[in-house]
């Protein structure tokens, strides 16, 4: 499958979007507006920020590594990957509410994205199960 196919995955489209959206957050609630910059801040909403950021960038590269492995081991270790990530994401909409960010209704909208993209992360995580592997 080439990269150009993976726009035709419903999860990997849903990941894409989550991963515009988690920008966005992260532009929005950091004190420091240069995002590639972020982990080097001293504010734990910049810290949260950055790795909000960063696991909703790693999401899509793992979709796309599993998409394209033809080991059922790299599929199921990028599988777990991805699911512990949602959960991180998940984590981080806490950590900025306990933060004191005032704007609940973009964290809401967050975890919302989120329980979308897991619906078809399921979807999905039960068909890649499925490939065979070609590696025997």
């Amino acid at each position: 499958m080439s990269v150009k196919n993976l726009g035709t995955i419903p999860v990997y489209k849903k990941a894409l979007d989550l991963c515009n959206m988690s920008r966005e957050i992260a532009s929005y609630v950091s004190y420091n507006k240069d995002l590639l910059k972020l982990y080097k801040s001293n504010s734990l909403r910049d810290n949260i920020a950055d790795s909000l950021l960063t696991d909703a960038i790693i999401i899509p590269q793992k979709i796309a590594q599993a998409e394209h492995s033809t080991s059922s081991y790299v599929r199921a270790k990028n599988v777990l990957l991805i699911n512990i990530m949602t959960r991180n994401i998940l984590s981080y909409c806490k950590g900025l509410e306990m933060d004191g960010l005032k704007e609940k209704e973009y964290i809401n909208l967050l975890r919302k994205e989120i329980k979308s993209f897991r619906i078809l992360y399921k979807v999905w995580k039960r068909s890649i199960k499925r490939k065979g592997d070609k590696d025997l």
